[in-house]
């Protein structure tokens, strides 16, 4: 009998040891914690996405609650939850300027040409290294769909061989541009009506070659927007959005329809 007594005695004993010594270590290296972290973090949408550049909403409140990081540094909440985060911290947010990914190509199955059939891993990463990938315009999207794979809101879809992002659902969160080994994808102003939807930097003749709707640089944009927010360089017309006053004379006048009104592309959707 003592052989069982004895064992559960021991165990007990040091169990209640050890309890006792974590119990005052508890207490001794306890380390206080700011209540305004907790107060940040509940109002932080908890995406965890990390585009405000901090691990996710905990490093987020840490840095906001020490001053390192701008109340308005989470693009996903966007202004409400700057001002939440304002009010706390007891200072104002400055507006924050909606901003929406764009994916810049059209090329899809209709529009654009192709080298070769890809049927390899679908990830635009690994298809892009094999001759650019599988279309002619070496610019184009990928279709392969990694930056649907990684959005995290339901923002993106491939249409007929291509990404196409909902402005509505997309949160800025910078995943998708993160991903895209063409670089094609850009944050846009999301009250701006004009998008020049092509990356490609090839003369004209070589981009009509390989897609029907890509900028093939005539430079009609360039010559007829009144506020002079159009430049041309590379071969590719390019937006300041800074003097862009959406006038849609640049989409009214493009003769590939490279330049688009997102919104006018939506309600035609709906």
């Amino acid at each position: 009998m003592t052989d069982i007594i004895y064992p559960v005695v021991v165990l007990g004993g040091l169990g209640s040891a050890f309890g006792i010594i974590l119990a005052i270590a508890s207490k001794v290296f306890f380390v206080p914690t700011d209540p305004k972290v907790e107060q940040l973090q509940n109002v932080l949408p908890g995406a965890n996405c990390g585009a405000c550049g901090f691990p996710g909403c905990a490093g987020l409140a840490q840095a906001l609650a020490d001053g390192k990081a701008p109340v308005n540094a989470c693009s996903v909440g966007g202004q409400k939850v700057a001002d939440l985060v304002a009010g706390i911290l007891g200072t104002e947010a400055e507006a924050v300027e909606k901003q929406v990914a764009v994916v810049l190509c059209q090329g899809d199955c209709d529009k654009a040409k192709d080298k070769f059939i890809y049927e390899g891993i679908q990830d635009c990463r690994i298809a892009s290294r094999l001759s650019d990938g599988q279309k002619a315009c070496s610019f184009g999207c990928t279709g392969c769909g990694t930056c649907y794979n990684v959005c995290q809101f339901d923002a993106i879809e491939m249409v007929n061989g291509i990404a196409v992002i909902d402005r509505e659902k997309c949160t800025a969160c910078k995943k998708c541009i993160e991903v895209c080994p063409k670089k094609i994808i850009e944050l846009v102003p999301y009250d701006n009506h004009a998008i020049v939807k092509c990356k490609s930097e090839d003369p004209g003749k070589v981009v009509r070659g390989n897609c029907s709707i890509g900028c093939i640089g005539c430079q009609i944009c360039v010559k007829n927007c009144p506020s002079n927010a159009f430049a041309f360089e590379n071969n590719l017309a390019k937006i300041n959005y800074d003097k862009c006053t959406n006038c849609m004379i640049c989409v009214e006048k493009c003769p590939t329809k490279a330049i688009v009104n997102p919104v006018k592309e939506e309600s035609l959707a709906n």
